[in-house]
């Protein structure tokens, strides 16, 4: 089995000092920070780190019609996209205290799109801007019945304004080959599922 060890730990990391830039709907600290060098000694850094918790992604998958489900919204950070701030996007949420990634899914799954899911997936967990952001993303992959999924949805409190989209799986697959879809979740879980559909079809008894 592959494997690979980081030459340091959090050990060879000190903050020597830290202050919140900014408090509101998300978090930034400055930090201060003296870590190892590969080469010996030590080197002393100060970086802004964008503070958040961790969040859920999931790629709602319908094996009988073979189709995906997505979500078009606006996202602040693509202000200055080319074709707009509105993404086509796997359904995702915030983890809240005390609950799982699973339940994350599961609850997202019905606010952003109304469908349940019948069975998750795990894809990967990683770190979608390690550079500045202490984010976690757990992507994963859940079967759903695509068949009376659509319509607008989202929660009104929190300002959401969701469409959903139920589209054939090779249109989604050439949509991330031709940069179409251009969020980072949402083109590794397609690329994944392009990968291992076969082994997630016989899972589900879809063979």
């Amino acid at each position: 089995m592959a494997n690979w060890q980081p030459r340091f730990t959090s050990a060879d990391v000190e903050i020597t000092e830290q202050e919140r830039l900014c408090d509101g709907f998300f978090k930034i600290s400055r930090l201060n920070i003296r870590h190892a060098l590969f080469e010996g000694g030590e080197v002393e850094v100060v970086r802004e780190q964008f503070q958040r918790d961790d969040a859920v992604c999931v790629l709602l998958f319908d094996p009988v019609r073979d189709t995906i489900v997505l979500i078009e919204q606006f996202r602040v950070g693509a202000l200055n996209r080319p074709n707009g701030p509105w993404l086509l996007e796997l359904v995702a949420g915030i983890v809240e205290q005390g609950e799982t990634p699973e339940d994350v899914a599961l609850r997202e799954a019905v606010e952003e799109a109304g469908a349940h899911i019948y069975d998750i997936v795990p894809i990967t967990r990683y770190l979608p801007s390690a550079g500045g952001s202490d984010e976690y993303i757990e992507l994963l992959c859940a079967r759903v019945d695509s068949d009376s999924v659509g319509g607008v949805h989202g929660l009104a409190h929190e300002g959401e304004d969701i469409l959903v989209h139920v589209l054939p799986f090779a249109e989604v697959c050439e949509m991330v080959a031709n940069t179409t879809i251009d969020n980072a979740a949402t083109i590794i879980a397609v690329q994944w599922l392009q990968l291992n559909k076969q082994k997630l079809l016989q899972r589900w008894g879809c063979l």
